[in-house]
Order: C-alpha cells, then structure tokens, then sequence
C-alpha cells in the first residue's frame, strides 16, 4: 500500500496545488493564454517580411523563403517615422510625466489630508472616471476653439497638469490605493520633527511611492501612446502627425486603393507592417521595465 500512497502523492500532491495533475493543468492554462496573445504578434512578424512571390505561394505560411524588407521601408516613407515618433514621444512623455506627478497630488490629498467635502470631491472623481470621453468632446472642442489653441498639443497636455486627461482618476485612486496602505507614523514623526505637509508629502511619501510612480508613468505613456482618439480631435490639421494619426491615414488610403483598383496582395503585409512600427517603442519600453513594473502593480494593490 505504501507504493499507492506514493503514486496517489506525486499524482495528487499531498496539497491541492503540489501534485502533478494541478501543475499540468496549470501549465496547460499558461500555455492556452501565452498561445492566443502571441500568434497574432508572431503571424504580424511574419507576414510583414514576405514578398510577393511569398504572399502568392500558398506553401508559405509562416516561415518566408526571402526576408523582404521593403514592406517595413515603404511604411517608413509613408509614416515620415522620424517625425511622427517625435511627435508622438513629444506627447507621451510629457503627459506621462505631468500626470505622474499631478495625479500623486490629489491621490495623497485623498488619501491623507482632511479636505472639507472629501468624500463628495472623491464620488465626483468616480463619476468622471465612468463617464465616457466621448461625451466631454465637444464642450472641450469648443473651447479649445475659444482659446485658440486647436491643431496644438496644448489640449492634449494641459489637462495632464492638473491630474486630469486621459485616464487621470484612475491613476488619482492608484495613488489614494497606495498612499493609504503606508503607516500614519511615518506621517506624525516627520510633523513631531516640524515637516510641513509639502515637506512630508516631497520627503517622505514621494520616495517611498516609486512602485506607484512607476506604474502610472508607464500607463499613462503607452495609453498616451496608443491613443488615436484625441489627436484626431484635436490635431487634424497639423503638419507633423503622431503615429497613431498616421497608421490610420495608411489604412484610409489602402482601402481607397482597393475601392477603385482591386484588392492587392500587399495591402496585409503594409498594415502589418504600420502595426509593427507603433508598437516597438512600448514594447522595448516594457522589457527594459518589466520587473519594476510587475513590482509596481503589485505594491500598489492593482492585483487585489
């Protein structure tokens, strides 16, 4: 019986999750998740350094015979890169980094301070949270207008300097999250020492925030990044495009060169191609920040 137990342990585990069939599955899950987000990044990757002779043999799926890489040249062309990455780094940075700052402001006053009407100011914080962007457009359109500073960056990153913008009350709660889980006696020792609350807040909560810092920031600038739809609101007749912008005026003009001439074979393999080009910096971004990342998010109780 003892050669049972042993069978029954190692299959089973002697816990829920140390035996063998709890593993297997676990990997099995791991393998599914990793097998649906990677195919399509590694189906981009292999269409877009096919040539002709490729896309047309059917035997080609997705090992190319030819590495081509004019497909990549040609959406550099068309995208004028240099400028449009610079345009588009120009805005992530910046709202990315006046929003880290001004959403760990109110976070902490949310989080600390004794504001009168707190708790009315934080369910407004929540409404503006769920109400879509869609629906504040047009007044804020109109007022870009009024001011005069429609077809500039000014709309996109003024409202990053006072926590607002894209998704600024998400980033205030992760930072009112954070700031509250720290201990009060950090706060009442510096006070006994005479810390004013800018001084307490600059010395001793900022330092020990970096996890939180680090999650906004990279938040922010990808989701800065990948937006589409606030530049086209607000950046439509402006010369130099961010790469959002100019992925999108590509698509606009492969369709209209398949309305009129025909589909092409090429047209994939360019839209891949544009994909493969918006998406790189993020993704070098994220590997070099990973595991301070991961750290980040769990630190500031994002995974509860």
């Amino acid at each position: 019986m003892e050669w049972v137990m042993k069978v029954r342990y190692a299959v089973i585990g002697r816990e829920a999750d140390k035996g063998l069939l709890f593993k297997l599955f676990i990997y099995v899950i791991l393998l599914d998740a990793a097998y649906i987000y990677l195919k399509p990044i590694f189906r981009m990757l292999s269409l877009m350094i096919q040539n002709g002779n490729d896309l047309l043999d059917p035997a080609v799926n997705w090992v190319p015979r030819v590495i081509y890489m004019g497909h990549l040249q040609e959406v550099w062309e068309w995208l004028e890169y240099p400028k449009a990455f610079g345009m588009s780094l120009l805005l992530s940075c910046s709202v990315a980094l006046f929003q880290t700052f001004s959403c760990a402001i109110a976070g902490y006053a949310f989080a600390r301070l004794k504001v009168p009407f707190k708790s009315l100011l934080f369910f407004c914080l929540l409404v503006s949270f769920i109400v879509p962007l869609q629906l504040t457009i047009l007044p804020n359109l109109i007022f870009a207008r009024v001011l005069g500073v429609l077809n500039t960056v000014i709309p996109i990153i003024v409202p990053a300097m006072f926590g607002l913008g894209l998704k600024g009350a998400l980033f205030v709660i992760i930072y009112r999250q954070f700031f509250s889980t720290q201990p009060k006696e950090l706060e009442e020792a510096a006070k006994i020492d005479g810390a004013s609350v800018f001084k307490v807040f600059f010395k001793v909560m900022m330092p020990l925030a970096k996890p939180a810092i680090l999650v906004v920031f990279l938040f922010s600038f990808v989701w800065t990044w990948n937006d589409f739809y606030l530049p086209s609101m607000y950046l439509t007749d402006l010369d130099i495009k961010p790469l959002s912008m100019g992925i999108s005026q590509i698509a606009s003009v492969m369709r209209a060169e398949a309305e009129s001439g025909g589909p092409s074979i090429y047209t994939e393999p360019l839209s891949m191609a544009t994909t493969f080009m918006m998406i790189v910096p993020p993704i070098l971004l994220y590997f070099f920040a990973q595991r301070w990342f991961i750290e980040g998010v769990e630190r500031t109780g994002l995974v509860e």
